[in-house]
């Protein structure tokens, strides 16, 4: 008898690099990686396109209004109970003058270029995926 597979949650995570090359990041306010700092995403809703709920998290979690693009990568992740499926979109600011401000689930929310982005405690594996995929902050 095998155990029964975690269920999967279809989530998003937003690469939004600005007219410096700097990524977008938020420091977790909530579980998984309360404290550490990620990419703004979140749960993809019952009946929403991943463009959709990218787009929506982003505003929830900055303020900031984004534009999907195309996908970057995806990555599974491991939750305990469940297993996150996380499709990652590059994402266009609509407004290149905004300026983030942390909402919902971010306790922090800043613009990161290569410096300050090697002095964050970030999610396990995101600097080495996001390297992977090519859009590290420039």
């Amino acid at each position: 008898m095998t155990a029964a597979e975690p269920p999967v949650v279809p989530c998003v995570g937003a690469i939004v690099l600005d007219g410096a090359r700097r990524l977008l990041l938020v420091r977790r306010r909530n579980d998984p990686g309360r404290g550490l700092w990620s990419v703004p995403g979140g749960r993809v809703e019952p009946g929403e396109t991943v463009a959709a709920a990218v787009e929506r998290e982003v505003l929830e979690e900055t303020g900031l209004r984004v534009r999907a693009g195309a996908e970057v990568g995806r990555i599974r992740i491991d939750g305990g109970t469940v297993v996150y499926d996380v499709v990652d979109l590059a994402c266009s600011l609509l407004d290149a003058g905004a300026r983030p401000v942390a909402g919902d689930d971010a306790a922090e929310v800043l613009f990161a270029d290569a410096a300050t982005l090697a002095g964050l405690t970030c999610t396990p594996r995101l600097v080495e995926t996001l390297g992977g995929w090519g859009v590290l902050p420039g």
